[in-house]
């Protein structure tokens, strides 16, 4: 456009030609023969695209009826390397087969279940409504352990067990009667220790008699001391209640 001309030309509507400018020519590796030279030498003629570089057939050799069916062997003729079998017999014979009874085993059969003994039908009990039935000798309801021989016998190692324990008790007695009479020791008999345990039950009724007769306000050191030695009191007998009925056999020293 002339710059002389004016900008409000109507000729400036008009699209004039603009001229592309010249690409820059195309960028070219240095090392690009190189690689072509290195793809060429690893590469395998298979690994090219294209159709393959066979030998075209012969339009003569035409795919023909029945020629990829597989042809049999020829025919070979029958031998039989063993002998026949013998031929089934008929009806109307009666080949002997192995050794002969003139037993009846019909009759024999019928007399045997006529004169045996029933059988018994198996015990079963039905737990539900809808009659649902099993087998009672497997449910643990019969009582077929107390029918044993040896049912309510004392094992053998229970016998042994409570020998042991006597043998141990009667050398434990031994040693305390040796024990006894070396320190001069005596033992309480049965109608001593009841009468003392029945005394110290009564001082026991006695003390807790004078405990429960306080008064219910403790409000001087006088009536709290006297609380106190009663509860002592009534503890002290108590064990030695306990200790009279645990132990059966009790020694007290001679003096």
């Amino acid at each position: 456009m002339d710059p002389t001309s004016s900008s409000e030309s109507i000729y400036n509507l008009i699209p004039s030609n603009l001229k592309e400018p010249p690409r820059p020519p195309r960028y070219t590796s240095v090392f690009r023969a190189t690689v072509k030279d290195d793809m060429k030498k690893f590469k395998t003629a298979m690994k090219t695209m294209g159709p393959a570089k066979v030998d075209t057939p012969s339009p003569k050799d035409f795919l023909k009826k029945h020629s990829k069916e597989k042809t049999l062997p020829p025919k070979k003729k029958f031998n039989r390397c063993f002998p026949k079998k013998p031929p089934v017999p008929l009806r109307t014979d009666h080949p002997v087969m192995g050794i002969q009874s003139g037993k009846n085993f019909i009759n024999t059969n019928a007399s045997d279940v006529i004169m045996g003994v029933a059988k018994k039908p198996k015990p079963i009990y039905v737990d539900k409504r809808t009659g649902d039935k099993h087998d009672l000798e497997a449910s643990g309801l019969l009582p077929k352990y107390i029918n044993k021989k040896d049912y309510g016998v004392t094992p053998e190692y229970i016998c042994k067990r409570n020998e042991d324990v006597r043998k141990a008790q009667e050398e434990y007695d031994n040693y305390i009667q040796e024990n006894l009479k070396k320190a001069a020791m005596k033992r309480l008999s049965d109608e001593e220790r009841e009468a003392v345990l029945q005394g110290l039950k009564k001082n026991w009724e006695e003390v807790h008699r004078e405990f429960q007769s306080l008064s219910v306000f403790i409000d001087s050191i006088p009536k709290k001391i006297h609380k106190q030695r009663l509860e002592e009191e009534m503890k002290q007998l108590e064990h030695d209640i306990g200790v009279l009925e645990k132990h059966k056999v009790i020694y007290i020293a001679n003096k």
